[in-house]
């Protein structure tokens, strides 16, 4: 299957928007969804955060620190900040991913990001073949360190997590574009000396994405 936007997949591009709307049009997708599947990229609002679906904000310490807007994902995973940031959400149905494993589909839909990343002449590569040894859990999605998690120049650089039913996969993840002051942020394009609008990078994004082969 070839990701060949113009027939196989719908494209969404969508505005600045709150985490709570984010987070709703994500749901909707989900639900929505049939036989197409959907390729959407998207920014935050200013100073804004989300949370794993199985996080309570209430056990989050002094929250406000991370902003005063945030939304719970569907998916899991820990808290994320957002507004320095494009994120993208893929929902396919799961027979598109043939038999691969959970983990091997992370691999695959986050191929495009690779390609992204290489495309600005950067090196990234898998945590699994990087720091085997430093895989861990977090509360916050920048400090921990999943196998499929994509790491530049020894650091981490944005974040990805799936949702699963009977048919579908949603698949949502972060591109930092700017240091975000924020504790727990992360690493950032910004940091790896690349400055981008973020029409340029949503522009890079998709023509990666389209570039992409089975």
């Amino acid at each position: 299957m070839a990701r060949e936007l113009k027939k196989e997949w719908r494209f969404i591009d969508s505005p600045r928007l709150s985490a709570k709307e984010n987070m709703r049009i994500d749901e909707s997708l989900l639900l929505t969804c049939k036989e197409t599947p959907i390729f959407r990229l998207y920014s935050w609002n200013p100073n804004c955060f989300t949370i794993g679906r199985f996080q309570k904000i209430e056990d989050i310490q002094n929250p406000k620190q991370y902003g005063n807007e945030w939304a719970k994902r569907i998916t899991g995973g820990g808290l994320l900040l957002h507004g320095c940031d494009i994120s993208y959400t893929i929902v396919m149905p799961i027979n598109l991913l043939g038999k691969r494993s959970v983990k091997q589909s992370y691999e695959y839909v986050c191929e495009f990001i690779l390609n992204f990343y290489k495309s600005l002449g950067l090196n990234p590569a898998w945590a699994k073949d990087i720091i085997p040894n430093s895989l861990s859990h977090s509360s916050f999605c920048q400090e921990g360190f999943e196998p499929y998690d994509i790491i530049i120049n020894g650091k981490k650089i944005g974040g990805n997590a799936q949702k699963r039913t009977k048919n579908l996969i949603l698949q949502h993840g972060s591109i930092p574009l700017r240091k975000d002051k924020r504790k727990y942020s992360g690493y950032s394009l910004e940091e790896l000396g690349i400055e981008l609008s973020e029409k340029e990078i949503k522009e890079r994004l998709l023509k990666s994405f389209k570039e992409l082969e089975n």
